[in-house]
């Protein structure tokens, strides 16, 4: 008796509440963010994704060249047989590597599509350097014409890699910041932050070749 209940005391917020209210929070912060907070999120990762297109793009255009890279330098130095192999059995790992969407977001598979890249990229530097010793070949116009491709190719690669880490960067904030980070997780589920371009190690060195 003369006990006084305090108004409201004992209640218990249901999930279906909290849920609202997180729901709340979430559309407040988007609207103070400004009308397109809610769909920057699907934007840059649709940014990413299309700049990560370009560089398989690029990498497989890379990749179309070889083969007649590797003929017409078999033409004038078949005694290179190492070189020649190794651009061959580099160019079929590289291409032998399966990607699709997911492999931005694992760190695994985009490991191993850089890496086997990278193993790639090493032996077409070493073809080209062997090159040297053959005056011949090196003033060919079917080889000149495919090294010239070749260069814009590469050229290409490091444009489309810059642009792809470039967007990756913006929408890896945007996932790992708020509002986004919010908006993401109750809208976005499947918005995971994506992996990016490392250096190659010793990518400052030029290629190790023995005469």
């Amino acid at each position: 008796m003369g006990t006084t209940l305090t108004a409201g005391a004992g209640r218990r917020t249901s999930p279906a509440a909290r849920l609202f209210g997180v729901l709340s929070v979430i559309l407040v912060a988007a609207g103070l963010s400004g009308c397109g907070a809610v769909n920057r999120v699907p934007t840059l990762q649709e940014q990413a994704k299309s700049a990560w297109s370009e560089v398989q793009n690029q990498y497989q255009r890379r990749a179309d060249l070889i083969p007649n890279l590797v003929e017409t330098v078999k033409g004038y130095a078949q005694q290179e047989k190492d070189v020649l192999i190794g651009v061959t059995e580099a160019r079929a790992k590289a291409s032998s590597v399966k990607v699709d969407a997911s492999t931005v977001s694992d760190p695994q598979k985009f490991k191993e599509y850089q890496d086997a890249q990278n193993q790639l990229s090493g032996a077409l530097g070493r073809l080209l350097v062997t090159v040297e010793k053959y005056p011949d070949l090196k003033s060919n116009q079917n080889f000149l014409a495919l090294q010239s491709q070749l260069e814009g190719t590469e050229n290409r690669i490091a444009v489309a890699r810059r642009d792809y880490i470039t967007a990756v960067q913006a929408y890896n904030t945007e996932v790992r910041t708020i509002p986004g980070r919010w908006i993401a997780a109750i809208l976005y589920p499947d918005a995971k932050p994506m992996e990016t371009f490392t250096a190659t190690p010793n990518a400052e060195r030029p290629p190790n070749v023995k005469f």
